[in-house]
């Protein structure tokens, strides 16, 4: 038996556009991390996308990219062999550990892989995705543009609008 569909006024089901937050802070590669930290703070939001001149998703940075710039930087993985050790992790990685870490802007800190929501998607599509891949916010993009954002926060607020069977 699959679960109800659920709907607004009767229109069908819920859309990413009926959650999203349409005006969405931002930020740019050039952003500084401070700032970043502050935006987020301000506006209580866990995550702001990082966008180019025309609005294209370049990236994202939450607020586990900020907290992890705390943590003590582990050195390479190595399994240790007779008398040599053989890398787990190839150099590219560390130095992209690295920079993270170490790194003075959005730029630096922002994850490039992101999931990402059409407007069109229904609600159970974004649940599933925020579910599974355990991502929280997440930019909703249209014809390569980034037109809001939404989060775990949203869906929960619609759970209180009365408007579940």
């Amino acid at each position: 038996m699959s679960a109800p569909e659920v709907s607004v006024g009767g229109t069908g089901p819920l859309q990413v556009r009926d959650l999203m937050t349409a005006e969405v802070v931002a930020a740019t590669r050039e952003t500084p991390v401070a700032d970043v930290a502050r935006l987020m703070c301000d506006h209580a939001i866990s995550g702001i996308p990082v966008i180019d001149a025309s609005r294209r998703l370049l990236g994202m940075v939450t607020d586990l990219d900020l907290i992890v710039r705390d943590t003590a930087l582990e050195p390479p993985s190595s399994l240790p062999l007779l008398d040599g050790r053989i890398p787990l992790e190839t150099p590219a990685h560390y130095r992209r550990r690295l920079r993270h870490m170490l790194g003075t802007t959005a730029g630096d800190v922002m994850s490039e892989k992101v999931a990402t929501v059409g407007p069109d998607d229904d609600e159970q599509a974004l649940a599933r995705l925020l579910t599974k891949h355990r991502v929280n916010p997440i930019p909703v993009v249209e014809r390569g543009q980034l037109v809001g954002i939404v989060s775990r926060a949203d869906l929960v607020r619609q759970m209180t609008r009365g408007t579940r069977p």
